[in-house]
């Protein structure tokens, strides 16, 4: 006679760490494991996001180790025409001889053929129908991707997109929860909405630039691109008459306007636990971005005083690019000075005020910086 106990068995869930608040990219290898009990050939899956704004399809995350051709890559979508004509007919795409591709001009193409990916098969991600990027799973073996395995990899491509809709969701919770909280209280800050567009591509852009000299992944460049527009959310807290003075600031004023790298930090603090987004992936880089980016490399900056390295990357990348799109910007107390007069005053701040690394990332793609003034241009 068999009892209850006996008919009973312990089984492992191996996507049990989808259910916690790790890192997004550990959990995407967690789901790679699972995919590999289906197709061991699949070495790889990486997720690009797409910039609607931009155009622009940026790597994201991917769960191959070291074995990643596109790390810190991006093109408009429009230079990739195999992807572009996935989206256009909004269905997958199976390759499982990559040697239809082996004279690609593109430079993602030749990078994947250089890594020996045989085939390939590509999930294009929608939330609510809005195309936000796509899935890649590659394999090193060619004809892998029979109609029962993509049935299973389905499935497991909606799950990934959920993840990442779930994390970008948070972040847009966050950005969201502080634009209302500076209009309930009424506390305006005088810059544009243009120029948080352009600061943060600006940060972008010198992250690429860094990626190689300071091992830099994907995740970490992107996270920086979202989170540098809410470098300055302690400003809510600064009364209007000293945010939104047109002339110098008396000493006490100064202190009380400095005091909102402070806030901005306790202010994310705050806004993480009220709307429950502890797991918003790399929210220890808002913090640091908030909280250090009027810190100078000399260590005359504020609110601590930190010097060089002490300050946190991401903090020293906001500050160049903020820097940078102040002086060549109109403000209630100047004209826009020329892109010239900015760097020679960049370079001038260099090793002083502002790190010489990020200060040269952005002066040495100075095409790129006016192709992003052009587009994101102030509202008349």
């Amino acid at each position: 006679m068999t009892t209850d106990k006996d008919d009973m068995s312990e089984h492992q869930d191996l996507l049990k760490i989808l259910n916690s608040q790790g890192p997004l990219r550990e959990k995407l290898v967690a789901a790679h494991e699972s995919v590999k009990m289906i197709c061991p050939e699949i070495s790889r899956i990486a997720v690009a996001i797409y910039d609607p704004e931009t155009t622009v399809l940026k790597t994201y995350l991917h769960s191959s180790g070291d074995d990643n051709p596109l790390q810190n890559y991006q093109t408009l979508l429009d230079n990739a025409p195999s992807l572009k004509a996935i989206l256009n007919k909004g269905l997958p795409r199976v390759v499982n001889n990559m040697l239809t591709f082996e004279n690609g001009t593109n430079e993602h193409t030749q990078r994947i053929g250089r890594t020996g990916y045989a085939a390939s098969y590509t999930l294009p991600m929608f939330n609510n129908g809005n195309f936000f990027g796509f899935i890649f799973y590659n394999a090193k073996e060619k004809d892998v991707f029979t109609e029962n395995i993509l049935n299973q990899l389905d499935v497991f491509g909606h799950v990934i997109a959920l993840m990442v809709i779930n994390e970008l969701s948070h972040i847009q919770t966050l950005s969201a929860a502080i634009k209302t909280t500076s209009h309930i209280t009424h506390r305006r800050d005088p810059e544009t909405g243009s120029h948080l567009d352009r600061m943060s591509r600006y940060s972008l852009l010198i992250a690429r630039n860094l990626a190689e000299q300071y091992d830099l992944n994907d995740d970490y460049i992107q996270h920086v691109f979202m989170f540098a527009p809410l470098h300055d959310i302690g400003k809510i807290a600064i009364p209007d008459n000293i945010l939104l003075k047109p002339g110098p600031l008396e000493a006490e004023e100064s202190v009380i306007m400095k005091s909102h790298a402070e806030k901005g930090r306790d202010m994310i603090d705050d806004l993480v636990e009220n709307f429950g987004l502890q797991d918003i992936q790399h929210i220890d880089l808002l913090r640091n971005i908030a909280g250090s980016h009027h810190e100078a490399v000399n260590g005359t900056g504020y609110p601590e005083g930190k010097k060089g390295n002490e300050i946190p990357l991401e903090a020293r990348i906001v500050a160049v690019a903020d820097v940078f799109d102040a002086l060549t910007s109109v403000r209630p107390y100047k004209q826009a000075w020329s892109n010239q007069q900015a760097i020679e005053t960049l370079n001038k701040l260099a090793g002083e005020k502002l790190d010489q690394d990020c200060v040269t990332a952005l002066v040495t793609n100075m095409d790129e910086v006016v192709s992003i003034q052009e587009r994101f241009k102030e509202s008349m």
